[in-house]
């Protein structure tokens, strides 16, 4: 387990000291047997989430059995993009599952809630309108957000096309950025929590903030 976070989805990531200057040409053709992967596990991501919804509704309890299978999703898509096409901060084959990889360069968990209040399922699309149109621009739209289904365009949105900065960077210098790091990872963090609202596993509403760097932020 990751360290006590400030939002029930923590985000832990480390930048690879010894990233190579091309090899972020062709991580998206060694990511494709991933990508297919991970399509038929989105869409088993939205059936869970829409089984929880109605199983929240009634009971007012997330079945832990689904949480964990959708959190695994939740990592398993996010180590690709970290690999390949948000952020690229790793050269790191990303691993075939949906468990915690503890040695792996990010890591993302989120704290499973015993209780779930049943009326706000009801609204939480509607609360999540302002920070979806956020999300919208920094990744390609709101509702590729709620969805997740990993059709990310490589380099699209804002975090896309600062990732592109700092590959350029990465070849012209060799050398990734550590700033540009810090804060497309508050990006990606701020997208994820997003995402965590949004698919029913938690109440916390999600700050409007910009929580940068690899490592979680320590609760106030």
């Amino acid at each position: 387990m990751l360290s006590a976070p400030s939002y029930p989805l923590r985000v832990e990531a480390t930048l690879d000291p010894r990233l190579t200057r091309w090899m972020w040409l062709v991580k998206w053709i060694f990511a494709i047997p991933h990508h297919i992967c991970l399509f038929f596990l989105q869409i088993a991501f939205l059936l869970m989430s829409l089984v929880a919804f109605f199983c929240i509704l009634i009971t007012g309890r997330y079945p832990r059995a689904l949480f964990d299978f959708n959190v695994g999703v939740i990592r398993w898509n996010t180590r690709v993009s970290y690999y390949c096409s948000l952020v690229l901060g790793t050269d790191r084959y990303p691993p075939f599952t949906l468990k915690d990889v503890p040695e792996y360069p990010v890591r993302v968990d989120v704290s499973y809630p015993a209780r779930l209040c049943r009326w706000l399922v009801l609204v939480k699309w509607l609360l999540i309108i302002p920070q979806l149109l956020v999300i919208g621009v920094l990744t390609t739209s709101g509702w590729t957000t709620y969805r997740y289904i990993d059709d990310y365009s490589p380099f699209s949105g804002l975090i896309g096309l600062l990732s592109l900065v700092a590959v350029v960077i990465l070849a012209c210098t060799g050398r990734y950025p550590r700033s540009l790091f810090d804060f497309l990872m508050g990006l990606f963090r701020w997208t994820l929590r997003v995402l965590a609202y949004a698919s029913l596993m938690t109440d916390k509403y999600p700050p409007f903030r910009l929580d940068s760097g690899g490592p979680e932020p320590s609760p106030a």
